[in-house]
């Protein structure tokens, strides 16, 4: 069964949109937001990014009626014990919010030096051909870097600008877009991912 050009983002992020659009257009595949039709955002109730991610594909699919790719993804934060992890998201509590998300790690690690806050943001995407696909297309990747004490640069979304990558010398909010999709936890899963569905068109 062939994988359509026409997938559905379960996900109401307009920054997660504006990436995944710039990712997959220039390949002839068109994303529509879930908001197109009429699909909100689901309860994530899962433990893991994968479970997650499943959920919103699996909702996504079935309201819209196609194809669906969702992305759970966060930040791990070694002095943390791996949080915020799955609820990078909602850190701060609700409503979800970057700049209290960010205000909150800041002061989680307010006790701990730079150069000792290591992190990382993992990506997990999921593709369903159908709300009842029994094999999803899974991919995850995960992008390396530590955290500032202070925002750096005004692009890219979440904790964009204090998450620091030593091998560019800038924070992920300084990167020019082109530079991110190349570089990052979601643009080398989407990377993976989309090897994956041309591997996969001809399952049975």
């Amino acid at each position: 069964m062939s994988i359509s050009t026409k997938l559905v983002l379960a996900s109401g992020n307009l920054g997660k949109l504006r990436e995944f659009h710039s990712l997959l257009a220039p390949l002839g595949f068109e994303v529509c937001p879930q908001a197109d039709f009429g699909v909100t955002d689901v309860e994530e109730t899962g433990l893991t990014f994968v479970e997650n991610a499943l959920l919103k594909a699996r909702q996504s699919s079935r309201l819209s009626g196609l194809p669906a790719l969702a992305d759970d993804s966060g930040l791990e934060v070694d002095a943390l014990n791996g949080a915020p992890g799955i609820y990078s998201a909602r850190f701060a509590g609700e409503p979800k919010s970057d700049a209290r998300n960010n205000a909150r790690l800041l002061a989680s690690l307010a006790e701990v030096p730079e150069g000792q806050r290591l992190a990382r943001y993992w990506c997990v995407l999921v593709l369903l051909r159908h709300a009842e696909d029994p094999v999803p297309l899974i991919v995850q990747r995960r992008w390396e870097g530590e955290i500032l004490s202070a925002p750096r640069g005004e692009g890219g979304f979440g904790y964009d600008p204090l998450f620091w990558l030593p091998d560019q010398q800038a924070s992920a909010a300084e990167l020019s877009a082109e530079q991110k999709n190349r570089l990052s936890h979601r643009g080398r899963a989407l990377q993976a991912l989309v090897a994956a569905m041309g591997a996969g068109r001809d399952r049975p």
